[in-house]
C-alpha cells in the first residue's frame, strides 16, 4: 500500500486548516501558497473532502474552506479514505468480505490481514489534534534555548 499524492496533500490540507482560524474560511489561494501545492490540483483535493464532508465551503469574496468538526473529531484514517478508498495493501481485502476464490487456501492471507488491521489501527488512532500538538511540540522544542 502506498499512499498517493492526493492523500498526503489532503491530510496536509486538513491540518493547514485545523491551524488556521476557526470562525473564518480560508481561500484555496492562501492554502495554496502556504502548503505549496497548485491552486488547479488542490480544487480537486479540496472537491473531494467537501464531498466526503470534512469540508465546508463557501462562495464569494470571504468564502473559502473550513473545517466541518474539531480537529480532535477527525482521524488521519479517515481523511486518507476519503482520497484512497481502501487501505488495504491486497486487493482481496477491499471488500467487506474477501471475494477471492483461493482465500481460504491462500497461504499469505493471514500476513496481508495482520498488515492491513495494523495500518487501519494507527491511522484511526492519530487525530488532527495529535498532529497540531506534535506541531507544536517540535516548534517548541526547536524554540527552546
Amino acid at each position: 500500500m502506498k499512499i498517493s499524492t492526493k492523500g498526503r496533500y489532503a491530510l496536509r490540507v486538513i491540518v493547514d486548516l485545523a491551524s488556521s482560524d476557526p470562525d473564518k474560511y480560508t481561500s484555496i489561494k492562501t492554502i495554496s501558497q502556504r502548503q505549496k501545492i497548485s491552486e488547479k490540483y488542490l480544487e480537486q483535493i479540496i472537491s473531494a473532502l467537501n464531498k466526503a464532508g470534512l469540508v465546508h465551503s463557501v462562495r464569494g469574496a470571504q468564502g473559502g474552506y473550513k473545517l466541518t468538526k474539531k480537529p480532535s473529531e477527525y482521524t488521519v484514517g479517515e481523511i486518507l479514505r476519503s482520497m484512497e478508498g481502501s487501505l488495504a495493501p491486497v486487493s482481496c481485502l477491499e471488500d467487506e468480505e474477501n471475494q477471492c476464490p483461493y482465500c481460504s487456501d491462500c497461504v499469505s492471507l493471514y500476513v496481508w490481514e495482520r498488515i492491513y488491521k495494523a495500518v487501519n489501527n494507527v491511522v484511526d488512532s492519530i487525530t488532527v489534534q495529535d498532529i497540531l500538538d506534535h506541531q507544536n511540540e517540535i516548534y517548541s522544542n526547536n524554540c527552546n534555548i
